[in-house]
């Protein structure tokens, strides 16, 4: 009774959740169309109508590149769940290796189901990359870096994430009913300790990172951190353009490990003025605590998850509602912790889909203090022009529709953006 409930209740969201987004496309899609034709007004200065109407075509392939993409990871979500794909998957590996190591079992599991994932992903990705960025001429990735990069990742996957599923399934199994909150000071730890190996371990991995040179921007830059008080363990450009045409800056890293972080193809477009406006945002993020903040929320909200999993992985109808066999499992013997995780991290982004525009409001309001704060330690007027060259130069649409916005988007749109920022040069 009550996994036929489970399953009426999953499904029907999955169905609200998939006319939520093909909704919210259609709606993406029509709004920037019609208005395709012009530029905004506040910026018909600034943005040639060519470079308007390649955002508008940009933004609406993706969103048509995304539905398929939505139909696809729909239709593997239902094959793992409904139509027993996990179960299968378990089953054929629980015959392929016998009355092994359980614990082999279920690390076996969940590399089995990640790399068949994976798989699925793989032609998607390549798509992205080397058809829709390469129409649009952001691409700059060979196909050999593209690869290598790939089992980079799987190689880094592997190493990281391997011994971190052996602690967590080892505390499921032996630490009683409250498995779940040691597991969350393990997995909270995890993320602290990822902050800090990200810069200095991870990332040069993948990119090359070199000491900014230029000794005039280097002091500007200097000058601002000094002014606000932030300390570096120094400043870097990434060749980010031997993979996109895309321009960015950040900073990474944790506690006396912060790195500041230019993507090469940024600094060859702004002036030194706005580059260190930009900067500045970024600091803005940091002075005011919202890294803070939004890690202390990661790690509430990860908690309510673990202990909603703690119950969850005792219920024999979550896994009949999810299409598996509670009773065929036991009889291979075998713990049923891996399947409970995968279940569960299957399921998870169906129910909370719709809580999205809550995340996008706080980052939107954590968006515009950071510009405040550039404001003030900075011209906002050279944030708002290093804002409309990366607009065009990353092909941003300036007509998102307002509704889809709120749920995709971290950031403002364009025009509440500037506008805020014209606000403060009055």
């Amino acid at each position: 009774m009550y996994s036929l409930a489970f399953s009426i209740l999953f499904v029907s969201v999955l169905v609200l959740t998939l006319a939520v987004r093909f909704w919210l496309a259609s709606r993406q899609i029509r709004h920037v169309l019609a208005h395709r034709a012009a530029v905004p007004p506040e910026f018909a200065e600034k943005i040639p109508l060519a470079a308007h109407q390649k955002a508008a075509d940009y933004t609406v392939a993706k969103t048509k590149f995304g539905l398929l993409t939505l139909l696809v990871n729909y239709a593997v979500l239902i094959g793992f769940t409904l139509l027993g794909g996990l179960q299968w998957l378990a089953l054929s590996l629980n015959e392929s290796m016998g009355a092994g190591s359980p614990m082999l079992y279920q690390i076996g599991l969940i590399a089995a189901f990640a790399v068949i994932s994976g798989l699925i992903d793989l032609p998607f990705d390549y798509y992205r990359q080397f058809v829709l960025e390469q129409r649009f001429g952001f691409n700059t990735m060979a196909r050999k870096l593209f690869f290598t990069d790939m089992l980079k990742g799987v190689g880094l996957g592997a190493a990281i994430g391997l011994p971190l599923i052996w602690v967590v399934l080892t505390l499921m199994a032996r630490s009683g009913d409250l498995w779940w909150l040691y597991a969350w000071f393990v997995w909270s730890g995890f993320q602290l300790l990822m902050m800090v190996l990200f810069p200095t371990v991870i990332a040069p991995l993948f990119n090359k990172f070199t000491p900014l040179a230029d000794e005039s921007l280097k002091s500007r830059i200097e000058g601002l951190m000094q002014r606000v008080g932030f300390a570096s363990k120094g400043l870097f450009v990434m060749d980010g353009s031997k993979r996109s045409a895309h321009g960015n800056a950040y900073f990474s890293g944790f506690g006396a490990n912060k790195r500041i972080v230019f993507f090469d193809t940024l600094l060859s477009r702004l002036a030194p003025q706005e580059i260190e406006a930009v900067l500045a945002h970024e600091l803005g993020h940091f002075k005011l605590k919202h890294i803070v903040k939004r890690i202390a929320m990661m790690f509430v909200i990860s908690l309510g998850f673990l202990a909603l999993l703690g119950f969850l992985k005792t219920q024999p109808w979550f896994y009949a509602g999810l299409g598996v066999d509670p009773v065929a499992l036991a009889l291979t013997g075998q713990p049923t912790d891996a399947l409970a995780l995968l279940l569960f991290m299957l399921a998870l982004p169906v129910f909370t889909f719709l809580l999205g525009p809550l995340t996008s409001l706080s980052s939107r309001k954590h968006e515009f203090e950071a510009d405040a704060f550039a404001a003030t330690h900075t011209q906002a007027d050279d944030l708002v022009s290093a804002l409309v060259k990366m607009y065009e130069d990353n092909a941003s649409t300036l007509t998102p529709d307002p509704l889809h916005s709120a749920f995709y988007d971290s950031h403002p749109p364009a025009s509440v953006r500037i506008r805020h920022l014209k606000g403060a040069t009055t």
